[in-house]
C-alpha cells in the first residue's frame, strides 16, 4: 500500500506507507474525491478503495455538486481551486440545499483566511498540500466518528433541548430550531459534556477537529450564533468562562438576564 505526497501543486510521488498504516482495519462508507488533478484524484481514490471505502471521483465542482445531490455519501474530500465552481462555492450550495454530508477540504493554499472560510462555511476538516495518505485517512476516520450517530440512544436532551442524531433535528420547549451543521456539532458536543467548562482549543479539537494555531475566532463567534438561536426559546443555557471557554448549564443567580454574550 502506499500513500500519496505532493511536493507542489503539479508534481507528486509515491511513497510507502508504515506498517502502523497496514494494521488498520478496514473502513466502510461512501466517499466522494473531487479534484482536477488527474493523478492525485487517481491515487488518491485507488488507496481510499484499498482502505475499505468505497469511493466516487469527480473532477469539475459542476460534477460535484451533481453527484453530492443525487447519491447518498458519508463524506466528501474535495479541492478548493476546482473549474467551473470550486469547493468553497459547492459546499456553499450544499449547505444552502440542506446538505449536511461532511466535507474535508484539499487545498495548496495554506493562509488562515482561507482556513477559517472552509470551516466557517461548513467543511470539517482542512488539509493543505503536501499531504500523506495516512494523515487523510486519519482524518476521515476522525470526521465521520465525530459526525455518524454513536451506538446509544439517538436523542440527546438537556432540560428541554433535545438533539437527535439521526434526523439531525434540534427542538428547545417543542420548538424546531435551524442550525447550520457546525452549530449542530457544536451543541452536540456540549450536550455530550454538560456542566462541564470545555475549553476553545477542546471545541477546535472536537467541533472542528483542526488547530487554528491557537486562534479562537470562529468558536466564539459560534457559540454566539449557537447561543442567539437556543435563547429564542428559553432561557441562555451556554455560559461564558472567562478567558477559559463555555459549559452548557442552567442560570443560577446572578448570572446576566439576557444571553451571556462570548
Amino acid at each position: 500500500m502506499r500513500a500519496l505526497t505532493w511536493s507542489d501543486d503539479r508534481v507528486g510521488k509515491i511513497e510507502t506507507m508504515g506498517e502502523a498504516a497496514a494494521d488498520q482495519p478496514p473502513d466502510h462508507g461512501g466517499l466522494l474525491v473531487v479534484d482536477d488533478e488527474p493523478f492525485l484524484r487517481d491515487a488518491v481514490a485507488a488507496s481510499l478503495r484499498f482502505l475499505g471505502f468505497e469511493v466516487t471521483a469527480a473532477e469539475t465542482g459542476t460534477e460535484a455538486l451533481r453527484l453530492a445531490r443525487n447519491g447518498r455519501f458519508d463524506l466528501v474530500v474535495l479541492d478548493v481551486m476546482l473549474p467551473e465552481v470550486d469547493g468553497f462555492e459547492v459546499v456553499r450550495r450544499l449547505r444552502r440545499d440542506g446538505s449536511r454530508v461532511p466535507v474535508i477540504f484539499l487545498t495548496a493554499r495554506d493562509t488562515q483566511a482561507d482556513k477559517v472560510t472552509g470551516l466557517t462555511l461548513g467543511g470539517d476538516d482542512y488539509l493543505t498540500k503536501p499531504f500523506g495518505l495516512e494523515e487523510l485517512a486519519a482524518r476521515i476516520r476522525s470526521v465521520l466518528r465525530r459526525t455518524r450517530p454513536g451506538p446509544d440512544s439517538p436523542v440527546l436532551t438537556f432540560a428541554d433541548i433535545e438533539l437527535d442524531q439521526e434526523t439531525y433535528e434540534v427542538r428547545r420547549a417543542g420548538h424546531l430550531i435551524e442550525l447550520s451543521p457546525t452549530e449542530f456539532r457544536l451543541l452536540r458536543y456540549l450536550l455530550l459534556n454538560p456542566g462541564r467548562v470545555l475549553t476553545r482549543a477542546q471545541l477546535l479539537a472536537h467541533v472542528w477537529d483542526y488547530d487554528f494555531g491557537g486562534s479562537s475566532t470562529v468558536v466564539a463567534t459560534y457559540v454566539a450564533y449557537l447561543r442567539r438561536k437556543l435563547a429564542a426559546h428559553g432561557p441562555d443555557v451556554i455560559h461564558t468562562q472567562r478567558g477559559v471557554g463555555y459549559s452548557l448549564r442552567l442560570p443560577r443567580p446572578g448570572d446576566p438576564a439576557g444571553p451571556d454574550e462570548a
